[in-house]
Order: structure tokens, then C-alpha cells, then sequence
């Protein structure tokens, strides 16, 4: 059985981890916390552990999946696969051990590509840079047939969300001290400007082992050059939907749009928000915006 997925950018969902808690102002309107109360109620099996009130909820409760782990292994058929679509994979309470058996489905299931995102990017590159982290990874894969191991995985996107200035200055210098063959941004809700290169000019990347260096790109580098050498390859962008949604600035979205095209990046506008998904639609300036991100920065990425 495959769990296709009516997520604009995605073609299904594997979720061996569920829950999560609310850590910063995009969390406000969780649909995951909100479809986690209902499946509660429904008797899924998946989610009976239930979150603290705070900042979780009925059903939201971190809990891991073993017995889903293998559903990737036989999916035949080339799938992009958001992983944890209910949960953050890098959340404090996901034992490492089970993130490195994840990491060994993805690589020993190299026809799929897996989108991973994440509010906690400082754990996953911690992890991913770490030497232990990837040998844990090739020992589980080596059970599923796994002969070599190319880090990063070629087949793995690692995305990070940024809903406004703040987060975007927090997390994005984490994102991109990550390995990977992929990075991303979920601007979803949007819920103010934000201008990608300050988030990079602004911020010192911290240095976590295996190669990577502290180094500070200058404030007087135009916004082309800071993208262009921070190798962000994909921009998703999008309002809130829902009961209470907040509204989001046509001009807000355009801005990222604008920095997105001046760079080549891939730029995805998934919908304007409204009390339903996809309410106000996906158009911005009459067309609408599609782009999938391609490894690297040559002729025709992103487009």
C-alpha cells in the first residue's frame, strides 16, 4: 500500500515517527496536531501516545514506527517521499539510533528521493557530520543489500522551515552546515519578509566536525553571490489554511520569489492560505510556480 499524498510538492508520505511539539510561531496552526487529535479519536494505532498540552496535543506524542520502516523497500515505482510528514524526524525525543535506521531505508532505496524537513536543524547536522552517525547508517543498510555508501546521500533533500526573519537568521546557517546533496526552505505559513541573503550574510555558520570551517560571508556580497555560495536549492513558499488562518502579504511572497529567480533557485508557491487548503489557489502574478530543485547551480536549475 502506498500513502500518496495531496501535499502539492510531494508524491507520498512514510512516517516511522509521529509527534512532535510546538516550538515557534509557524506551530501555531499545526495541521499535523490537528490530524493527529482526529486519527486519536478514529483508534489508529500510530497515534494513541499523547503529547503534553503545552505544546503538543491529544495523539501528538513523539512515538517511533519500527514496524513501518520497510514500507519504502517495496515501492517499486520512483516516488519523491516526504519523511515524518507528522512529526520532525531530528525532534530531541527520536533516539538516534532510529534516525540512522531511517537513513539506511533512504540509501538502500536509491530509485526514490526523500524530502526531509525539519525546525530542528542544529541536531540534524550535528548528526550528519558526525563520523559515528554514518557508519551506524552502513551498518543498517548493509541488512537491506547495501554494498557502499555515498555521503551525503544523493538521494536525500534536507529542508529546514523559516516562517519569518527570525527563524530564517536561526535556521538557515544550521541548514547549510548539514551535508547534502539537496537544500531546502519551507516558507509555509509565511508569516513575514524575508530576505534569504541577510539570513546568510548575517550569520557565522557553526562549525560541527568533518571538514566545515567558521566562515562569514560579508554583508557587502549581493544577494546572487551569498545564495549562489550558500548552495540553497529550493524555495517552497505558501499562506496559512484553516480556522484562524493568518493572512499572508502578497509582497511577501514575490520577494522570495524575486531573490529565487535572480539565483536560479527552484521556487514552489504552494497556495495563498484561507479557512480551506488551497482556498485562495496556487496562482501568484497569473501563472502558477512548479520548480524542482536540480543539484547544483548550471544553465537551466530550477526551472
Amino acid at each position: 500500500m502506498t500513502d500518496r499524498s495531496a501535499i502539492e510538492w510531494t508524491q507520498a508520505t512514510w512516517n516511522p515517527v509521529t509527534g512532535c511539539d510546538r516550538i515557534s510561531p509557524g506551530c501555531q496552526h499545526c495541521y499535523a496536531l490537528t490530524l493527529a487529535k482526529r486519527l486519536k479519536a478514529m483508534g489508529q494505532a500510530k497515534y494513541q501516545t499523547d503529547g503534553r498540552p503545552p505544546t503538543s496535543g491529544p495523539g501528538f506524542g513523539v512515538a517511533v514506527h519500527p514496524q513501518v520502516l520497510g514500507e519504502p523497500l517495496a515501492w517499486r515505482m520512483p516516488r519523491r517521499i516526504f519523511v515524518c510528514s507528522m512529526a520532525d524526524l531530528f525532534h530531541a525525543r527520536v533516539p538516534e539510533a532510529f534516525i540512522a535506521r531511517v537513513f539506511a531505508v533512504m540509501a538502500a532505496t536509491p530509485q526514490h528521493t526523500y524530502q526531509v524537513l525539519t525546525k530542528r536543524p542544529g541536531r540534524m547536522a550535528r548528526l550528519l557530520n558526525g563520523d559515528a552517525f554514518p557508519d551506524q547508517v552502513y551498518r543498517r543498510a548493509a541488512t537491506h543489500g547495501l554494498t557502499s555508501l555515498t555521503w551525503p546521500l544523493s538521494n536525500l533533500w534536507l529542508g529546514t522551515s523559516v516562517e519569518d526573519q527570525q527563524r530564517a537568521d536561526q535556521r538557515i546557517p544550521l541548514l547549510l552546515a548539514a551535508p547534502a546533496a539537496i537544500r531546502f526552505l519551507s516558507c509555509e505559513p509565511l508569516l513575514g519578509r524575508i530576505d534569504l541573503a541577510l539570513a546568510i550574510c548575517q550569520q557565522t555558520a557553526p562549525a560541527y566536525g568533518r571538514g566545515l570551517s567558521r566562515t562569514t560571508v560579508h554583508l557587502g556580497d549581493c544577494c546572487r553571490n551569498a545564495l549562489y555560495a550558500a548552495e540553497l536549492h529550493w524555495i517552497i513558499a505558501g499562506g496559512e489554511s484553516g480556522p484562524g488562518h493568518r493572512p499572508v502579504d502578497p509582497a511577501w511572497v514575490r520577494f522570495l520569489r524575486d531573490q529565487a529567480t535572480a539565483t536560479e533557485v527552484a521556487f514552489f508557491f504552494e497556495q495563498w492560505g484561507g479557512r480551506t487548503p488551497g482556498a485562495g489557489g496556487r496562482l501568484l502574478d497569473g501563472r502558477t510556480w512548479d520548480q524542482y530543485p536540480v543539484r547544483g547551480h548550471s544553465g537551466e536549475a530550477g526551472w
